[in-house]
């Protein structure tokens, strides 16, 4: 959104101190293991950008909490699927052949946002290792929330929502809607043989990149704001301002168990492979 329209939705600046207040009347707490979704601009015009968000996620969960995020670089996938945009089909063993493999400390999220993109700069940040569906953790948990994921079906049961899960986190939505909810996908990999995919990426194996073809669940977002909505009718969420963006806050096992119901209820059209 353009800086200008932003500064016009905003009656005054937001800031580290007033985003904290809003975040803790929402009822983030110390201590709460909080996985994050955003939108900067829906925010209001934040002084400091980006970083002041970071600062205010991180004093309202304290060290003794976990900051989440997903630092997601869906570039680094199959190219014969990209679509937004797609490439010559000729081009495609050459992105195969020479993509630079995933590095959680220098490969950049894509389509994150500016706020996930710039929590994983901060020291303290650990990164975990997928290619294309990396998580970014800080907190007292924040090495055991990110090792071990998994490269085929990474949001499932090895993955940092998994661990979130374990925690029993929380969700909190900045001003997006629940198509950015990525607990929703932990709930897809636990409806019963859920359709999949075949996915690739490269990657360093024992330091030699190579590209690795792996399974992986076929996500569908496109159902995501409907679940929400039916959960929401159900389950417990809090609703409130953070800046000028309307935000959600809620148990991730309560969104994970209802939606794994409402998943094998309302079962996808079709299967890809």
């Amino acid at each position: 959104m353009n800086e200008q329209r932003v500064i016009l939705r905003s009656s005054r600046p937001v800031t580290v101190g007033s985003l904290i207040e809003d975040l803790r009347r929402l009822g983030v707490q110390a201590g709460d293991s909080l996985i994050v979704h955003s939108s900067l601009s829906k925010l209001g015009w934040v002084c400091g950008g980006p970083v002041a968000v970071v600062q205010a996620l991180m004093e309202t969960v304290t060290p003794e909490g976990n900051l989440v995020m997903p630092t997601h670089s869906g570039d680094y996938s199959e190219p014969s699927k990209w679509m937004m945009p797609p490439v010559p089909e000729s081009w495609w063993d050459a992105i195969r052949e020479t993509m630079p493999a995933f590095d959680p400390k220098t490969t950049p999220s894509r389509g994150m946002g500016a706020i996930p993109e710039c929590f994983r700069t901060f020291e303290g940040v650990r990164r975990s290792s997928h290619p294309a569906l990396s998580f970014a953790a800080w907190g007292k948990d924040a090495e055991w929330i990110v090792s071990g994921h998994s490269l085929e079906y990474g949001l499932g049961e090895q993955s940092p929502l998994a661990r979130l899960y374990d925690l029993d986190g929380k969700v909190l939505l900045l001003g997006v809607a629940y198509d950015s909810n990525t607990s929703f996908h932990l709930a897809e990999n636990r409806v019963p043989n859920p359709p999949h995919t075949w996915e690739g990426a490269p990657i360093l194996e024992n330091g030699k990149r190579e590209w690795r073809k792996y399974r992986e669940v076929a996500f569908d977002t496109d159902r995501f704001d409907e679940l929400g909505e039916d959960f929401e009718a159900a389950c417990e969420v809090t609703k409130g301002a953070v800046g000028v963006a309307e935000s959600r806050l809620f148990r991730q096992r309560a969104a994970v168990d209802y939606a794994a119901d409402w998943l094998a209820k309302h079962p996808p059209g079709r299967e890809e492979y």
